[in-house]
């Protein structure tokens, strides 16, 4: 299929309905019960970027960029912008050890429930097959199609499977490259390139009106994603943030309504991820880029951070998190009604790294542990307790939170309440100020009473008593853990 096939097709699936392209219609669309109760996916960045590995994903850019390390770098590894660009990494992108059955069982093994792996990257080159471009990965670098062997991969082992386009900002990444002798004012690769919007320096692009996309290529964004979603058919279309440019809108509108009647007719339960204010309140699931809410949202909601604080691709000098870390935050975007979606960066020749490995093993580990106070839970009365909270917003995860044993957070079910400790006290003695006999919100025919406290994954004796200001926990046993702790409170049996 061409351009003008999509188009027409998208339009036909629009007039079938039941949703149309505007936002009134598009607020109506239910948010799907799988990923409401899917609290933790795997974001995969991986791609041309993962060749230099060096600074990040957005090396692509940074290396046309006078002033910036990847520009020396590039110079100093690899020679001239002219003689070898961006475009020359493609043939050294083999992806010899790539396995997507060994990628699938990781991911199982961390508890996540769904997997995302990037499409299409700003670079613009596709790790799918497509027929509108022969920039992708099945006619150039691993001659394989990587988001169809991960479809099914991922099918194979129980995974909903997300995919994430960030093709939206592909006018202006490598705009750097006019302004320096480079391939990319040679015409024998614009198809790759595209038409570089000059201008649009770093401030310039995050004004959502001064820098708008032409009508040309929004068209080309919109006919790709058009074909990555009827190729692949993923539960989630992922949107990154320069989609919150106004010239997108209608763009948005109509391809929300394409994908959610899709969902209808091929019987999925989709959804669309958008940061900003890209999409009407309730027409989307919103995203915060490396970042939390410092509240409940009546809206379910999803960050996304990375494993390393670096860089979302892989590089040689990656600073990694804690996975300690990565549960408490874990835990607090669930008590929030959020969803936590933590990214890996596999190697240029496919492998996965020992330490996002690690990561995910041992995240894994500690939901069998505890997995059933996150999957599947709702928010309760409250997030949590104590003197720490993340200041609401993106990029926000640049240093771990001091956590006390004062800190709780809460998350419901069936009856129960969880309540995690997220640094466990050496002497077993926990204060939980909500759950005492004045903490809790009045509710119909007076409180409820707790019935029974235990800790999961643990077989220790578990005593309690109530008085006005808190519900005291007594554990008479030992644990030693550096991770959260979860008490298991009963409030109706």
């Amino acid at each position: 299929m061409n351009k003008t096939d999509y188009l027409n097709l998208m339009d036909e699936v629009i007039a079938q309905g039941p949703y149309a392209a505007d936002w009134e219609s598009l607020c109506q669309y239910p948010e799907p019960k799988w990923y409401k109760d899917a609290k933790l996916g795997i974001f995969i960045h991986w791609g041309v970027y993962s060749v230099p590995a060096f600074s990040s994903e957005w090396y692509p850019r940074e290396m046309y960029l006078k002033g910036t390390p990847a520009y020396d770098h590039h110079l100093e590894t690899y020679g001239s912008h002219k003689d070898f660009g961006y475009k020359d990494f493609i043939p050294l992108f083999k992806a010899e050890k790539f396995d997507a059955g060994e990628w699938m069982s990781l991911v199982k093994a961390s508890g996540a429930k769904y997997v995302m792996p990037v499409a299409e990257h700003h670079d613009g080159f596709q790790m799918y097959d497509s027929g509108l471009s022969d920039w992708n990965a099945v006619k150039m670098g691993p001659r394989r199609d990587v988001i169809g062997e991960l479809k099914q991969a991922a099918e194979q082992e129980g995974i909903v499977l997300a995919l994430s386009n960030h093709r939206a900002e592909h006018c202006w990444f490598f705009n750097g490259g006019l302004k320096v002798e480079s391939d990319v004012t040679d015409p024998a690769y614009e198809s790759f390139y595209g038409k570089q919007q000059a201008g649009g320096g770093e401030l310039e692009i995050m004004d959502i009106h001064a820098f708008p996309p032409t009508a040309e290529h929004c068209e080309d964004w919109l006919v790709r994603l058009c074909e990555m979603v009827e190729k692949y058919r993923p539960s989630v279309v992922y949107f990154d943030w320069w989609i919150h440019n106004t010239g997108f809108r209608p763009y948005l509108k109509k391809f929300a309504a394409y994908y959610y009647n899709r969902a209808v007719q091929w019987r999925i339960d989709a959804a669309i991820n958008y940061k900003f204010r890209a999409f009407a309140p309730g027409s989307a699931v919103f995203d915060v880029e490396r970042g939390q809410l410092d509240g409940i949202s009546p809206f379910m909601w999803q960050t996304c951070t990375a494993a390393a604080r670096n860089s979302w691709g892989y590089t040689e000098n990656n600073d990694f998190k804690d996975p300690a870390e990565l549960v408490r935050d874990l835990i607090d975007i669930t008590g929030k009604n959020g969803r936590m979606l933590l990214n890996i960066g596999p190697k240029a020749d496919g492998s996965i790294c020992d330490e996002d490995k690690d990561i995910l093993l041992a995240i894994g580990g500690w939901l069998k542990r505890n997995g059933e106070g996150i999957h599947g839970t709702t928010c309760w009365e409250a997030f949590g307790e104590g003197p720490t909270n993340i200041s609401g917003g993106s990029m926000t995860d640049g240093k771990p939170l001091a956590y006390t044993s004062g800190d709780i957070r809460f998350t419901q079910r069936g009856g129960y309440v969880y309540a995690f400790v997220m640094k466990y006290p050496e002497d077993g003695e926990i204060s939980v100020k909500h759950l005492g006999l004045r903490g809790l919100k009045p509710h119909a025919g007076g409180e409820f009473d707790i019935k029974d406290v235990s800790v999961l994954g643990y077989d220790v004796p578990v005593t309690f008593t109530r008085d006005e200001e808190a519900m005291r926990i007594t554990v008479r046993g030992n644990i030693e853990t550096r991770y959260p702790v979860c008490f298991k409170i009963t409030v109706f049996n």
